[in-house]
């Protein structure tokens, strides 16, 4: 039993690790003090279930120079956790559930719930 709690890894089963968001969707946050921000995700963690997204959960870290880059205080941003994050549809405007559809010719794509729009991510 480790003494420190807070130190352990919190990650789920691989079999578990299912993700509605993907990498480049455009996603607006639903709950936290980014509420209402649309970003781009940069990149998402399926097993620990977080995602980063673009000027969303900004933080201020504290970096020692190195001999490849000036140190100072760098804000960058840090993994956001996905169920603060919907999926967002140009067409109705707003963040919406998503669906899985097979098309004619045998793709699967993800569509808006509400509106029925087919939704990618830009590449």
């Amino acid at each position: 039993m480790p003494l420190f709690r807070s130190k352990q890894r919190r990650d789920i089963k691989p079999h578990q690790a299912k993700c509605h968001i993907r990498k480049d969707d455009q996603v607006v946050v639903i709950a936290g003090k980014d509420k209402g921000k649309i970003g781009r995700v940069l990149q998402v963690f399926p097993r620990r279930q977080r995602a980063i997204v673009e000027g969303v959960n900004i933080v201020k870290r504290h970096m020692r120079p190195t001999p490849y880059a000036e140190g100072g205080i760098v804000e960058k941003p840090a993994p956001i956790h996905i169920s603060n994050l919907m999926v967002f549809c140009p067409k109705c405007t707003r963040g919406v559930r998503i669906g899985r559809k097979i098309l004619e010719d045998g793709t699967k794509v993800r569509v808006c719930k509400k509106c029925g729009e087919i939704i990618e991510a830009k590449e």
